[in-house]
C-alpha cells in the first residue's frame, strides 16, 4: 500500500492550489478525485485581484488575464431604468491588477498545467468512500483499494465525503430556493466590458460576459409561480426574463452551452480540522455567488494551509501550527458568508422593505465614487489582514509601515547574484527575507534553519535606508519584522514550536 505525505481529495480550484504549493514547498502530494476527467463547464467565473495574486504566487496565473474578460462597469437597472454604473477594476493605492472573467474550467486547467511541472498528476476516477484515522495518518478507502497519508485534505465541495467520513458538521441554512443559469451565445445591447443587473420587483436577472464571441451568463431566481416543469428548462426562463428586462428576442440566443438549476445556502464548518484531516474550500464554506467571492476564498484557503502543512510535514514545525489555519481563515468566510448572504438579501429584494432600500438607497448610491472605491477594494480581497489571529501583531504592533499579519504587496526585489525579479515569483513555495542592502548572513542562516534550506529568498527592494528585516510568508503575509537575528530566531522557535 503505498503512502503518501499528504492527500488532497478534490482537483477543483482550491485542492490544486494547494498541491501546487505544496509540491513548491518540496512535499509529497497525491491528488484524488472522483471524476472521470477534467470538468470543462465554466461555473464559478469571478477571479478576484486576490485570487490572481494567489495563482501567481503558485505559478498557475500563466495567460490567463489574456484568455478572460476585464469589468469595467457594473450597470445597474430598475423597473428598466438604468439607475447606476459601478466603475470596478480601476487602479487605485491597494488594487494594481483587475477582476477577471475567465471560466473555472480555465483556471483549473492552468492550475493542472502548473501542478504537471512540479511533478504530480490528478488520479482520476478515485472516488473516497470513508476513511478512518490512526496515530501517524490516515486510511482513505478508494474503491476497491486503501490510501495511506500522513495528512489528507478535503477540498471535495459542498457534498464533501471527507467531511463527513470526519464527522465534522455543517450548519446552515438556504438563501434562495432555486435559482437558474446558463451559459448562451446571443447578441446583448450591453458592452463587453460590462456586467448587466435588471431588478424589478422581488426578481432579478444578470448577465455577465464570458469569453468567447458573444458569449454571456444568464441567472436570475425562479420567477414566483413558475413549475417545476419550467424551471427545468433555464434557459428557456432566463430568454423569457431577457426579453422582458433588455428587449431580447429569444429567438436570437443561438445556442446554449451550459445551464443549471441550483440552491443558494449558507453554510460553515464549526471546525476545519479533526485529527490528521483538515478541510479548505466550499469543503468548509459556502455562500452566495453575488459578489463572486467563492473561488477566491477558496484559493486563499489553500495558500494559507499549504506552507503551514509543509512545514508540519516535513518535521520543521509543531502540528499545533495548523491551528492557526483555522484561526486565520474561518474568520474570513465567516465575514464573507455574512456580506454575501446581506448582499443577496437586497439585490432580490426578499420583502418590501429590502425592496425599498435598494431601489431608492442602496442602488442610487453606487454613483458615489466613495462608495464605488470601497466596494472596489473590498471586493478585491485585497485589505484582509491576519494582523488580528494568532500569528499577527495583535497590539504589539510597530508604530509604522506593515504589521505582522499584513499583506506585502508585490514588489521589484534582487537577488544576492544581481538578478532582477518580483516577490511573487519568488514566493513560490518559499519565503522572503526583504532586508537592507547591505546586511549579515546571520538572517540567512536563522532563516533557512528554521525553515529549511533552499526554501528561503534573500532580496533587497532598494527601499532606502530602511533597516529592519522583513520576513513574507509565501502567502504574501508578513510573518515577523525586525532588526535582530536572535529576535527573529526567539519569534520563528516560538511559532514553529514542535508538539512534546
Amino acid at each position: 500500500m503505498r503512502s503518501s505525505t499528504v492527500v488532497v481529495v478534490g482537483a477543483g480550484p482550491t485542492g490544486l492550489t494547494l498541491a501546487c504549493a505544496l509540491r513548491a514547498a518540496g512535499v509529497d502530494v497525491r491528488v484524488l478525485d472522483g471524476a472521470s476527467g477534467p470538468a470543462h463547464t465554466s461555473r464559478a467565473l469571478g477571479v478576484q485581484p486576490r485570487g490572481a495574486e494567489v495563482l501567481d504566487r503558485v505559478g498557475a496565473l500563466g495567460d490567463l488575464p489574456e484568455r478572460s474578460v476585464s469589468i469595467g462597469q457594473v450597470a445597474t437597472y430598475v423597473d428598466g431604468r438604468l439607475l447606476a454604473r459601478l466603475p470596478v477594476g480601476r487602479r487605485t493605492d491597494l488594487v494594481t491588477r483587475p477582476g477577471l472573467l475567465v471560466s473555472q474550467a480555465e483556471v483549473e486547467a492552468r492550475l493542472r498545467s502548473r501542478l504537471a511541472e512540479l511533478g504530480t498528476a490528478v488520479e482520476w476516477r478515485s472516488e473516497v468512500t470513508d476513511l478512518r484515522q490512526q496515530t501517524e495518518g490516515v486510511v482513505l478507502n478508494c474503491g476497491d483499494r486503501e490510501i495511506r497519508a500522513a495528512w489528507l485534505v478535503g477540498c471535495d465541495g459542498a457534498h464533501s465525503r471527507v467531511r463527513k467520513a470526519a464527522g465534522i458538521g455543517f450548519p446552515g441554512v438556504p438563501l434562495v430556493e432555486r435559482f437558474l443559469l446558463a451559459d448562451v451565445t446571443v447578441r446583448l445591447p450591453q458592452p463587453r466590458d460590462a456586467v448587466a443587473v435588471w431588478l424589478r420587483g422581488d426578481g432579478m436577472l444578470g448577465a455577465f460576459p464570458l469569453p468567447g464571441r458573444d458569449v454571456w451568463r444568464l441567472m436570475a431566481p425562479v420567477p414566483a409561480g413558475a413549475a417545476d416543469a419550467e424551471a427545468a428548462r433555464p434557459a428557456d426562463l432566463l430568454a423569457e426574463l431577457l426579453a422582458t428586462e433588455a428587449g431580447v428576442p429569444r429567438t436570437l440566443i443561438q445556442e446554449v452551452h451550459w445551464e443549471s438549476v441550483f440552491r443558494i445556502h449558507r453554510r460553515l464548518a464549526p471546525a476545519y480540522r479533526h485529527g490528521r484531516v483538515l478541510l479548505a474550500g466550499d469543503a468548509a464554506h459556502i455562500h452566495s455567488p453575488f459578489g463572486g467571492q467563492g473561488m477566491n476564498t477558496g484559493l486563499g484557503d489553500a495558500e494559507n494551509l499549504a506552507w503551514k502543512l509543509a512545514l508540519v510535514a516535513t518535521g520543521r514545525a509543531g502540528s499545533g501550527l495548523l491551528d492557526t489555519y483555522e484561526a486565520e481563515r474561518r474568520p474570513v468566510a465567516r465575514e464573507v458568508l455574512s456580506s454575501t448572504s446581506a448582499m443577496t438579501g437586497l439585490v432580490v429584494g426578499a420583502t418590501p422593505w429590502a425592496r425599498f432600500l435598494r431601489d431608492r438607497v442602496f442602488v442610487p448610491l453606487l454613483n458615489q465614487p466613495a462608495v464605488q472605491r470601497r466596494i472596489w477594494e473590498k471586493s478585491s480581497q485585497l485589505t484582509l489582514t491576519y494582523r488580528r489571529g494568532p500569528l499577527g501583531s495583535g497590539r504589539r504592533a510597530p508604530a509604522r509601515g506593515p504589521r505582522p499579519g499584513d499583506r506585502i504587496p508585490d514588489r521589484q526585489c534582487t537577488r544576492p547574484d544581481g538578478v532582477t525579479t518580483r516577490l511573487y515569483e519568488e514566493l513560490r513555495g518559499r519565503w522572503a527575507l526583504l532586508v537592507p542592502a547591505s546586511v549579515t548572513s546571520a538572517w540567512d542562516e536563522v532563516a533557512r534553519r528554521h525553515l529549511g534550506t533552499g526554501l528561503v529568498s534573500r532580496l533587497a527592494t532598494g527601499e532606502g535606508d530602511r533597516r529592519e528585516v522583513l520576513l513574507v510568508r509565501p502567502d504574501g503575509h508578513l510573518l515577523w519584522r525586525g532588526t535582530s537575528p536572535p529576535a527573529m530566531d526567539e519569534a520563528l522557535s516560538r511559532i514553529l514550536m514542535t508538539d512534546t
